[in-house]
């Protein structure tokens, strides 16, 4: 039996089951393992993982331990709490702003690619650059945040670095629009997001596109990079405050557990804070040759689990209210054993979002595409509601070819 138990309580002889952190931050080459020495536990301790998942049929059990389903089902709950406040309405549609968004993804990620081989090469930073990119992005989440963020959830793996700072870039002007920030503000959080990876230059490409799990010695050097990069930005005097600080401290964690400084609560900025939240959710949701994807809606349940320690719990549970408890681009099984993928979230309800169903999973094949408001009831264009998100490649579909039914 799966149970959730506390660092503190384990013992050799459990077997590990999920360490319940990102992959980035444990120290361990698997994830699932049978604990042999004390040594291992404050290896578990010390990565700042706070609680586990343990295996009683392979490993010593603990009895008075939460089973995972009640912790998952604990989660549920206070997702509907969550879901139940309102977010802010697109000013266009999905399909308006999907081909506008693909030209800013295309644009934005060769822009990273410059900037990195820039750095690389010893150049300063030029935002007469940068800032027409971020711009570009912050209009289009005005427009429709759901476009530009559900297509940069498909990351070719050998543009995962320049991708992933177009993403965090655009999650984190999301975020700060949801929470009301002011324009200025928005634009250099859109600069750090950009920016935040830009130490990653300095890592050798062998070790930053390594197909496994790196050493200890390795991932010493990953860890320089918030420094590196801050230390190459801070030699731009266009770069302010805020895309630096965002630089340096987006592995920063409440509990102290992070990188470069391990600033705990207190400490670390608002924005850096976001950031952090915004870096650990595109990570684990890309796929990567030596790191599987999770679904958006499964890691954002991570993140809120995680937020009990590693991050502020508040911007977790407002993060989640502005991606939504199903996001944009979402595979997901309704009750009527119809596959969707999700196009818009729902006003005041995100666990009923707008959704184009396109696979009856009864007769095993494609239907034709249709959008469904799950917030309406049958007759009114409604009338069925999410089980569960899926995986694609269970169903051997590409959900993103019905983002837009014409």
């Amino acid at each position: 039996m799966l149970k959730k138990v506390d660092a503190s309580q384990l013992k050799p002889g459990m077997y590990i089951h999920d360490l319940s952190c990102d992959w980035m931050t444990h120290p361990f080459v698997r994830n699932r393992f049978l604990l042999t020495s004390d040594e291992e536990i404050r290896k578990i301790i010390q990565a700042g993982i706070h609680d586990v998942v343990i295996d009683g049929s392979k490993g010593l059990d603990l009895g008075h331990a939460p089973t995972l389903d009640e912790v998952r089902q604990g989660t549920e709950e206070a997702l509907v709490a969550i879901a139940a406040a309102p977010v802010i309405v697109t000013r266009t549609t999905l399909a308006e702003e999907l081909k506008r968004a693909a030209v800013i993804r295309h644009q934005a990620s060769g822009l990273v690619r410059t900037v990195m081989q820039d750095a690389r090469l010893g150049k300063a930073i030029e935002l007469d650059n940068v800032t027409p990119v971020v711009r570009n992005i912050t209009e289009s989440i005005l427009r429709n945040p759901g476009a530009l963020m559900g297509m940069l959830r498909i990351k070719n793996k050998d543009d995962y670095t320049f991708l992933h700072s177009v993403s965090v870039c655009t999650l984190l002007v999301a975020f700060c629009r949801s929470r009301g920030m002011d324009a200025d503000t928005i634009h250099q959080a859109g600069l750090g997001g950009l920016l935040h990876d830009t130490g990653k230059a300095l890592v050798p490409d062998h070790i930053l596109n390594k197909p496994g799990p790196l050493t200890d010695e390795e991932f010493a050097i990953v860890k320089r990079h918030p420094r590196d990069g801050y230390d190459i930005l801070v030699k731009s005097p266009d770069v302010g405050a805020i895309a630096l600080d965002i630089t340096l401290h987006h592995h920063e964690r409440r509990d102290a557990s992070g990188y470069p400084d391990r600033q705990g609560e207190g400490a670390i900025s608002e924005l850096a804070q976001m950031a952090a939240i915004v870096d650990v959710y595109d990570a684990i949701t890309a796929e990567r040759c030596y790191h599987k994807g999770m679904p958006a809606a499964e890691a954002l349940r991570k993140i809120f689990e995680w937020s009990k320690f590693h991050f502020h719990p508040g911007y977790a549970q407002e993060f989640m209210r502005c991606v939504g408890i199903y996001p944009v681009g979402t595979m997901v099984m309704l009750e009527s054993g119809r596959l969707a993928v999700v196009i818009e979230p729902h006003e005041t309800n995100l666990l009923a979002p707008k959704v184009n169903v396109f696979f009856n999973t009864k007769r095993n094949g494609y239907i034709k595409p249709e959008t469904v408001d799950l917030s309406r009831p049958l007759g009114f264009g409604g009338g069925d509601k999410i089980v569960r998100p899926e995986s694609p490649e269970k169903w051997h579909v590409d959900p993103m070819r019905f983002i837009s039914v014409a």
